[in-house]
This record gives structure tokens, sequence and C-alpha cells, in this order.
């Protein structure tokens, strides 16, 4: 069970805004794989911004783990995977040879859950500038995700406390695999990890910035950087779209898709087809739910069989019932001129705005998502109106090249954070 050190190579300067910052910022990304058997946009975004780095021309070399290590090993996996969270001294020892093998700039993590551990932060120190990317709310919420018994909590993140994920078995609804990412986020909420020894975090939302900073994090640390979508794709022109509505993600109780369906119930046999791309432990009882009505189960497919799903729809449906994060599917589908419907909770309203690249309505409402979804659907040329904006907003915010520049401004403000104390 080895870490794997993959190193990249220089070619092009990069710009700076202070003399006292290389022009060329050497970086070591590090991040923990989730297993290989689920789809994650952690780790496509790690796979993403490491092709923009490189492909702006800046030396990078990574340190990855894989939790497909623990899962092979069976329950003595999971044990060892329980024992690393909270801290994993022989994974700061291994990155601590690469940052002197490799001397990086900045070193930039995305996943530390379970194999790294933020301990790593500590190990690190003032060897390099130390940036942390927010993809979910793991740093105070035991469960990552601040939803329980089917509705938003925000407990732990108000409390400045786990006990209540404790109290409540919130991960896994297993007190016991709970323990050790609560005693995790009390143990450095303790030592002051948070507070001290990352220099930038990354949120990727405005709304997540500020629940982070209500929860602990210190405000003049925290900057925003959405996902971004590689590329400049071609957009499917609107009368060769076939006349469907996707939605693509786990099918999991947080993503609303009960909602979903209940709604597509109610609409009857006038429903466009609704095809739901990916796959979940609510697949068989949605199976149920959905006979008889227009509804189509793709299941788990490629990203590039899921993206020319998205690109080909007249809407994009994310019916989530919690908070998200930068929903990789959102950013697809203004990249592709699609238009999305969302659910108002969180930054989804920031993101998608009404009535310009989307339409947005009330979480675990099927007749307000029904009523928003249909009326779009009905109106004469508003999807394609509503497409043309999600494009204008993608060419606006969540291109390669505004997102380049953001990432290398918060190295940049990283470092001098580092350097300054």
């Amino acid at each position: 069970m080895g870490i794997q050190v993959i190193h990249g190579e220089c070619h092009l300067p990069g710009n700076t805004r202070s003399a006292d910052v290389p022009k060329q910022i050497r970086s070591l990304l590090v991040h923990n794989y989730y297993a290989s058997e689920f789809p994650s946009g952690e780790n496509q975004v790690f796979e993403t911004e490491k092709h923009l780095l490189r492909s702006h021309g800046q030396e990078v070399s990574e340190f990855v783990r894989q939790s497909d290590e623990i899962r092979a090993q069976g329950s003595w996996g999971t044990v060892k995977g329980a024992l690393a969270t909270p801290w994993n001294p022989w994974a700061s020892a291994a990155l601590l040879r690469e940052i002197e093998r490799f001397k990086p700039d900045v070193v930039h993590a995305h996943n530390t859950f379970p194999l790294l551990s933020p301990g790593i932060f500590h190990a690190i120190g003032k060897r390099a500038a130390r940036v942390l990317t927010l993809h979910n709310y793991r740093l105070f919420c035991p469960a990552a995700i601040p939803m329980r018994d089917g509705k938003v909590c925000t407990e732990c993140l108000d409390k400045h406390s786990p006990m209540p994920a404790m109290i409540h078995g919130c991960y896994r609804s297993s007190r016991a695999a709970t323990l050790p990412l609560a005693f995790s986020v009390g143990l450095h909420r303790a030592l002051g990890t948070w507070s001290d020894q990352v220099d930038a975090y990354i949120c990727l939302s405005e709304f997540q910035r500020g629940l982070m900073i209500k929860a602990g994090l210190p405000s003049e640390k925290v900057h925003v950087k959405p996902n971004f979508y590689p590329g400049n794709p071609p957009v499917t022109a609107w009368a060769q779209r076939k006349p469907y509505v996707i939605f693509a993600g786990r099918l999991t109780a947080e993503k609303g898709l009960f909602s979903l369906l209940r709604a597509w119930q109610a609409w009857g046999a006038a429903a466009p087809e609704l095809r739901l791309v990916g796959d979940g432990e609510l697949r068989p009882e949605l199976e149920r739910m959905a006979a008889g009505l227009p509804v189509s189960f793709l299941g788990q497919v490629s990203a590039e069989q899921a993206q020319a799903q998205i690109a080909g729809a007249r809407l994009l449906v994310l019916s989530s019932e919690c908070f998200e994060g930068f929903p990789m599917v959102v950013r697809e589908a203004f990249a592709f001129g699609t238009p999305a419907g969302v659910s108002d909770l969180g930054p989804l309203p920031t993101i998608v705005q009404h009535g310009k690249s989307g339409v947005v309505f009330q979480p675990s409402n099927p007749q307000s998502l029904l009523q928003e979804v249909r009326t779009a659907w009905e109106t004469p040329g508003l999807l394609e109106q509503l497409g043309q904006g999600a494009r204008a907003e993608f060419e606006s915010r969540y291109t390669e090249e505004a997102n380049f520049a953001s990432l290398m401004d918060i190295y940049r403000q990283a470092i001098e954070v580092s350097r300054n104390g």
C-alpha cells in the first residue's frame, strides 16, 4: 500500500503580480482518490486542474493515494482508514520526502480523507504555501454533506462542535463510522489547524464561503473559484436537440429524485422523456416509481457519454435537497448551452439565474418543480433563450482562461501569506 508520486515537466513561464513571488509557480497537487467504482466530481476536478496547470506551462508534481487500497482489504482496510483519518504520520513523512525532492512553491490539497489526514498541513509548515480546495463541508461536518433525515442540517457548523453528528451517527447512519470523522473535526479545531496551518482556502461559491467562515475559517484566507469546463465545446443547434430532460448524478436521497419523479407523475402522459444518467442505492425504488412514465434509466456511463446526453438535452434538472458545492453537471450544461432547472437551496440559485440561464424551484416541492419546469418547457422559445444565457454565463465565468487566472492569483496570495507569517 504505497503512495504514488507522479512528476510533471516545465515548459513556459507563468505570470506574476509581485516581484517577490516566482513567475514560475511549482505546485505539488495532493489528493486522496475516492473508490473507483463511484464517480467523483472531486476526482474529476483534481484531474482537470492538473491538466490546466500543465497546459499553461506550470511545473506540477502529484502526491496521491487511492481509497481502493483499503477497500480491497475488507474489514481490516476499513479499520486502517478510520485510524488514518484524524492523523497519518506515515503519509506526512512520505509527503515531506516529495517536498524535499520537488521543492514546490505551493502544496495544493483537494481531499485528504481517509488516508492522508489534515496532519499533512502541520508537517508542511513553512516549506511551501498550503492551499486547500473545499469540495464539501467535511472540515466541520463529519458527514461532509450537511444533511440529516432528508433535511439540511448545519448543527455541527453552527455549534462549532462535531458532537451532534456523533449523537445522530450522521456518517453512514452509524456512530461507530462517525467516530473517527468527528474526532478528526474536534482534534483539528482544537489544534488550530484550520486557522493557522492553511494559507488559502478555495470555496466553490460565495454561499459556501460564507458558511465556512461562519463555521470558523479566517475570512481573509477564504477565496472563491468555481469549477470550470475545459476547452470550448460546440453547442448543438436547438432544432437538432431531442425533446428530453436530463438528470445526471448519483441516485441518492440528497439529490431529490423522489420529488423529481413525483413531479413527473403529476405531469402525466404529456410529460417529456426524463433521462436519468447515473446509478445508486435508490435505483430499484425509483424504477418502481417510474413504471408507466416516460422515464429512462441509462445507468452509469462514461464521462463522454454523459456529456453527450447533456449536450443534446433541452433542459438539465438538478433537484438537490442538500447544499451542493459547485455541481459539475451545471458547469457542463452551461458549456453546452443547455439551461438548468435547480433547487432554491445553497449556492444553486446564485449559479443558475432564474429566467436568464435556467429556472429555480423550491426544494423538496414536486409542485414547484413541476410548475417551473413545465412553464419553461411549454413556453415557445423560452428554453432556447435560456440555453443562450447558459452559454453566455459559461463564456464569461467558467472557461479555462478565467479559471487559470483565478487559481494563479490564489497561489500568489497564499505564497505571500506563507512568507509573511
